[in-house]
């Protein structure tokens, strides 16, 4: 998981001047901007996710939303973790539990990551729709 941290990390820079570079130099090819902009949405995701992953594994950023009795009055047993989709959940010493899903989590990763796909899908489109074109067609 860290190696997946690192490459993303070191792709999502790449991919911005790979785009910046494809935007200044004419002609670009569309499906190739937008298998790019694929790339860079998609390191983002999994960069994100990664992060995520490493701060559960290290104890979470979620151990603060828990109080420390549920509402019936019963004290916090324990705290369960899962690594996807970066939950917690909050188990009480009378068999309640509290989960939590961050919102960051749909902001940061399954947009990204759902945009990646729609754009990989475009990019496959426009490449097969301009290799059947005859030439000099706009």
């Amino acid at each position: 998981m860290g190696l997946l941290l690192l490459v993303s990390v070191v792709a999502v820079p790449a991919c911005i001047v790979v785009i910046v570079l494809m935007l200044r130099n004419p002609p670009r090819s569309l499906p190739r901007v937008c298998a790019v902009l694929a790339l860079l949405l998609g390191f983002s995701a999994t960069a994100v996710y990664s992060y995520g992953w490493f701060s559960v594994t290290l104890g979470g950023p979620f151990p603060e939303l828990c109080e420390d009795r549920s509402a019936s009055g019963a004290p916090l047993a324990s705290l369960e973790q899962d690594h996807w989709p970066l939950r917690n959940a909050c188990l009480y010493s009378d068999g309640s539990t509290v989960e939590h899903v961050s919102t960051s989590i749909n902001v940061f990763v399954y947009v990204p990551a759902g945009l990646a796909v729609v754009l990989t899908c475009a990019a496959v489109f426009l490449y097969r729709r301009a290799r059947h074109l005859p030439e000099g067609t706009p």
